[in-house]
This record gives structure tokens, sequence and C-alpha cells, in this order.
């Protein structure tokens, strides 16, 4: 007698291809939004090195990470906006689905259906918080690696890389966590007598303080730099491996 086969159930299916919903609208956006702000980075950071080759100082280095951020979040959005609502379409009632396809059917159909400026629907907000995080993370980075460079026990190789961006990444989560709650709530506020619930960021945040206390704001701490750290440990690693690269292969030739 043939041993029955175990059937798949609708459920897991929907669990498993549910996953991947809008996984090609977060590519792009990572090709977009982080090759962006990094290559900016890089390139006004070389425009404001000495020439004799002394970096600039550390504010200095964050303004260059918030105009990177700025930039950067500024292409990235058609691409978040994209993402937002291809993971949120299995959520809603089946006659209110959108059914994009993929990232770039997303595209096109908000611009034809809905016009070419929805594409940055968001884009104010979107652009405060990466200005926040990206001068946290790359000005961290940066100011770190070069630390660690002058104390004279690591050179500039893939072990200061890592201690530097894992520096970075604790820097990054301290300084993004109240800023992704004061996000979070605002998307998240209900309407209480046809009013919101939050006038703006800054009352978001004098709330949650008097309330919850002021510690709260990094509620969560520990999973969120668990997240941030590999991200922001594999994302300069890479970098500067490609930049070495390009140096060599490209400039040096």
């Amino acid at each position: 007698m043939a041993e029955a086969k175990p059937k798949t159930s609708p459920k897991s299916i929907k669990f498993l291809f549910g996953g991947l919903a809008g996984l090609s609208a977060g590519l792009l956006r990572q090709a977009t939004y982080t090759t962006t702000r990094l290559g900016i980075y890089t390139i006004l950071f070389e425009k404001m090195t000495g020439d004799d080759g002394r970096p600039p100082n550390f504010f200095l280095k964050a303004l260059i990470g918030m105009t990177a951020g700025a930039v950067g979040a500024f292409v990235g959005t058609p691409a978040e906006v994209a993402l937002i609502r291809m993971t949120a379409d299995g959520r809603l009632p089946a006659d209110q689905r959108r059914g994009y396809t993929n990232v770039f059917n997303a595209l096109t159909r908000i611009t034809r259906e809905e016009g070419v400026t929805t594409l940055w629907r968001g884009c104010i907000p979107t652009m405060a918080r990466a200005v926040v995080v990206n001068a946290a993370q790359l000005a961290s980075y940066s100011q770190s690696k070069q630390a660690l460079l002058d104390s004279g026990y690591f050179g500039d190789d893939i072990l200061c890389h890592f201690c530097a961006s894992m520096i970075s990444g604790l820097v990054t989560t301290a300084a993004s966590m109240p800023v992704d709650i004061v996000k979070t709530r605002i998307q998240n506020m209900r309407m209480i007598d046809g009013k919101p619930e939050y006038k703006n960021g800054l009352e978001v945040l004098v709330r949650v303080v008097g309330k919850e206390g002021f510690f709260s704001l990094w509620k969560g701490f520990t999973p969120y730099y668990a997240r941030l750290g590999p991200h922001t440990v594999l994302t300069f690693i890479f970098l500067e491996q490609m930049n070495r690269l390009y140096k060599t292969y490209v400039l040096d030739r």
C-alpha cells in the first residue's frame, strides 16, 4: 500500500508566498537608497579631506551623512511606496487588493492611475528619518575607524572595519529608535472625535516620555541592535572592499 503524501494546506502556501511579497521592491529600494547614500557620502568625504590627507571633523562628517541620507531617501522613496503597498496588499479585503505583480508593475500602475507625484508620497518624513540615521551611522563609522587606526592597534583591514561598524550600529540604534517610535505611532494613530491622535512628532515624544518614561524611547534596544548590527557590519565591509578594488583596478591603472 502506497504511503500517503502529506498535503500542503492553502494557509501554509499563502504564508510562504506572503513572506516574499514585496521582495522585488525591497531589492530595488536597497539598490536606489543604499547605493545613493553611500556613494554621495564617499564622494563628499573625499572632497572634504584635506590635501595632507586629514579627514573632516566629526560635525562635518555628520553634515555629509545628513546630506547623503536626504538625497538617498528622496531617490529611494518610489521603491519604498511600492514596498509598503505590496507587503500590505495581502491584508486588504479581496476587492481592494491592487495585485501588483512586481515592483516595476507597481511603479507603472501608480504613475498611470494616481500620478507620478504619488511615488513620492511620504517623502518628507522618510527623508527626516534618513537624515538622523545616516548622520549617526556614516559619521560614527568614519570617526570610529579613524580612532581605531590612530590607536596603533589596528590596520586598515577587515578587523578594523568590523569593529568600527559594530560601534556604528550601536550609535545608530540609539539615535534612530526614538525617530522610529515617532514614525510608527504617527502611521498607526487613530482619529479621536474627528481629530488625529497626535498633532506632530514632538507631541508623540512628549506624551511617550510623560506616560511611559524617558527610557521607553529605547524599549526593545537589544533586538533592534541584533538586526541593525549585522546589517551595518556587512554594509561597511562590502563598501570598503569595493572601494579598495575600485582604487586598485580603476584609479591606479
